[in-house]
């Protein structure tokens, strides 16, 4: 399918993220820095844009001023010719009450569907990293002839509990789904691995229409696209399944070919970051041919002096490290990191300012934080956990704003 001019982007982006506190306490979840200059919602929207599908509108909800002000500042593409990414609030169009789940945000918000007219609908998650050209999917939905097409993927089937299971004897039509299993099955060519959403789903527009409104009347519903949409198609044999690995970008590595990873926990959002910077990245931000688009920091180059070094990192601009050593880091814009100090596989959000002789180990610092000079994290998790948040796998996180014990 060349042409998508007759598809709608509808992109899920009001979740609170629970799991990603605090990195959520002040932002909704899609909103979330990352890789040093982007927002999560960046790489599905460089997605979709790349992939010509340029009518897109963000469902929103929670704490959504900063996600609302960086759609609004960064993603003007071209009204001449129709083309928008907008941001849409709760509208309460159907009665005086909020998004009750991902599949009554879009019924809340047929309004959009019925001003454009589309044939088709992609809706797709907002805080996912990955690299997808959305044209291939599409084309897989109008082989197949189903009403819905499910993005899916292999991983790990201890991990597979977390996503909504995808069966499939052909490969093309999904037999049964199941939404986050205790005990996720197994395939039949690798018991060690399962199928999984990856929360992308293409409709045909009316059979979209159809399920929502069949979804609103059912009371016992949940009233969510995973848990009872996707389900409610299986069960009318109407569902198919578009395997993410045959999906081929510009400018990807064989490394970086088929790369997917759910970030919707602090160890997920840390191993992401580790993903960036090696020499050879198992996901790479430096594909020119598919860029992951992104608002340009108005700020200085960043400047090492005094001797300050960062080796397998990543330092936005702004930065200045002066006399100290950033190791296998992630910085975002107008962080200062100050003489004799070490930041070692930590991921610093914009504005970080590290103190002399302070040292950062395996923590994620929000926008603004401030560790004193001499000050130490992620040394000692056994003090850390008495006046931070210190995650499963042992990563320190300090919210915005915070300053740092001595």
């Amino acid at each position: 399918m060349n042409d998508v001019s007759d598809v709608l982007g509808i992109v899920l982006a009001g979740g609170e993220g629970k799991r990603l506190m605090p990195l959520t306490a002040d932002r909704a979840k899609p909103a979330v820095p990352f890789g040093g200059v982007h927002r999560l919602i960046d790489f599905v929207l460089s997605n979709l844009v790349h992939g010509g599908v340029r009518r897109i509108c963000v469902l929103t909800q929670y704490k959504s001023h900063s996600l609302d002000r960086h759609i609004s500042t960064t993603w003007r593409l071209s009204s001449l010719t129709g083309e928008y990414v907008t941001p849409v609030p709760a509208q309460q169009r159907l009665g005086p009450h909020w998004f009750q789940g991902s599949a009554d945000a879009i019924h809340q918000s047929l309004n959009l569907v019925y001003d454009e007219c589309p044939a088709y609908i992609a809706v797709f998650g907002a805080d996912n990293i990955y690299r997808m050209d959305p044209r291939q999917m599409l084309d897989a939905h109008l082989k197949s002839g189903a009403g819905v097409t499910v993005a899916g993927i292999r991983v790990r089937r201890q991990e597979a509990s977390a996503f909504g299971v995808i069966d499939t004897t052909d490969g093309t039509h999904i037999d049964a789904f199941l939404e986050k299993p205790a005990d996720p099955p197994g395939l039949p060519d690798s018991p060690d691995e399962t199928y999984v959403s990856m929360g992308n789903y293409v409709f045909t527009t009316q059979a979209l229409i159809d399920a929502l409104k069949a979804d609103a009347g059912n009371p016992e519903s949940k009233h969510d696209m995973g848990r009872d949409i996707i389900p409610a198609f299986v069960a009318q044999g109407d569902a198919a399944v578009y395997d993410f690995s045959t999906n081929e970008v510009p400018g990807e590595t064989e490394r970086d070919h088929g790369y997917w990873r759910d970030v919707g926990t602090i160890d997920n959002y840390f191993e992401a970051h580790c993903d960036l910077i090696s020499t050879h990245p198992i996901f790479n931000l430096y594909n020119r041919k598919w860029p992951i688009l992104a608002h340009p920091a108005q700020r200085a180059a960043a400047k090492f002096v005094e001797g300050g070094t960062a080796n397998q990192s990543i330092v936005s601009n702004g930065c200045i490290i002066s006399g100290a050593q950033v190791v296998e880091s992630v910085l975002s814009p107008d962080v200062v990191v100050e003489n004799g100090a070490v930041v070692q596989g930590s991921v610093l959000l914009d504005g970080v300012r590290v103190g002399s002789g302070a040292v950062v180990r395996r923590a994620i610092l929000d926008k603004n934080v401030v560790v004193p000079p001499g000050a130490h994290i992620g040394v000692d998790l056994e003090r850390d956990r008495q006046h931070y948040h210190v995650s499963p796998g042992g990563i320190v996180v300090l919210g915005k704003g915070a300053t740092a014990l001595t």
